[in-house]
């Protein structure tokens, strides 16, 4: 079994910047990564609001943090984290079908796009439905797609679909956004963006790619909408199927920690969209790997790792 003295679980903005903390105070790393590394960085489109760059596109910033920790010698491990065991002094983690042992650990797993939950949607997905619109938009170049969510993210994949699209459709549940006004004013500006509020959708249809969707909305009769491409952003859920049963979390199952990313569980802390918290962005994600970096280092600096 190999061991390191600290396992890091995701390659957000919070794992690699506590890996690259925790390589420069000199202890053996692996960063667990069941996809590419940057987590969701790489599904988004610009940022804007990273303090001391100028607008930048979430890949390009993925890129930038991974370059700078691979200067350092870190473990890049790919693989699904089946379980993990805390054990006091140390903790042990299955990736796939192997056990890693390390001193300590930092769960950086992030988040789980949430679907729809409607008939056909698992088989559909990859085929005409897509939780990602920078990674899929130019499949639907000049085609008729639609877009379900109301809050920052979906307004902004919005926005840079309609650019591709010949039309797009935007719908959302309530009667007003949640997103930030900036993006509202904007979506509201483009011609070939035509917005549903008060709209859900009820059923997807297709049999091997999808070709429409169906619209519920109050008082008014079911409607069939043609679509070639559906991008469904409707927030977020916990990375957590591996979480420890005695790990604490809150009634949403994200994990509550303290001020310096400190879990209930002794070795295992935690950084970034997996906390329990306020603000989810990249620079409190940052700030969050940082931190728990630094605790890391204590804690194995007082076991004895």
């Amino acid at each position: 079994m190999k061991r390191y003295d600290s396992l890091i679980i995701g390659s957000g903005p919070a794992g690699l910047t506590a890996a690259m903390y925790l390589a420069r105070f000199g202890f053996s790393i692996a960063v667990i990564e069941k996809s590419s590394s940057g987590g969701m960085l790489l599904q988004t489109g610009d940022i804007e609001n990273y303090p001391g760059l100028p607008p930048i596109k979430g890949y390009a910033l993925a890129d930038a943090m991974d370059e700078q920790l691979r200067r350092y010698p870190v473990d890049y491990l790919a693989g699904q984290v089946v379980s993990l065991e805390a054990h006091g002094g140390y903790s042990r983690l299955l990736l796939d079908d192997a056990w890693l042992e390390a001193g300590t650990v930092i769960i950086c797993s992030g988040l789980q796009h949430r679907r729809l939950g409607v008939p056909g949607e698992e088989r559909l997905l990859g085929n005409g439905i897509s939780h990602c619109a920078l990674c899929d938009g130019q499949f639907f170049r000049d085609q008729v797609v639609a877009v379900v969510g109301g809050g920052n993210a979906a307004l902004d994949e919005s926005l840079y679909l309609s650019s591709i699209a010949e039309k797009l459709h935007l719908i959302h549940r309530r009667d007003a956004f949640r997103a930030d006004k900036i993006y509202q004013k904007r979506i509201l500006a483009v011609p070939n963006i035509v917005v549903h509020y008060n709209t859900i959708i009820t059923a997807v249809h297709g049999s091997d790619f999808l070709t429409g969707i169906t619209l519920s909305s109050p008082g008014e009769e079911d409607a069939l909408l043609p679509v070639n491409g559906l991008f469904v952003l409707i927030g977020h859920n916990p990375a957590r199927e591996f979480f420890p049963a005695a790990l604490q979390t809150d009634q949403e199952g994200f994990i509550i920690t303290d001020a310096e990313m400190r879990t209930n569980l002794p070795g295992i802390f935690a950084a970034g969209d997996i906390r329990s918290k306020l603000c989810r962005q990249i620079a409190t994600a940052v700030g969050d790997g940082a931190t728990a970096a630094k605790a890391a280092q204590v804690y194995l600096e007082n076991i004895h790792v």
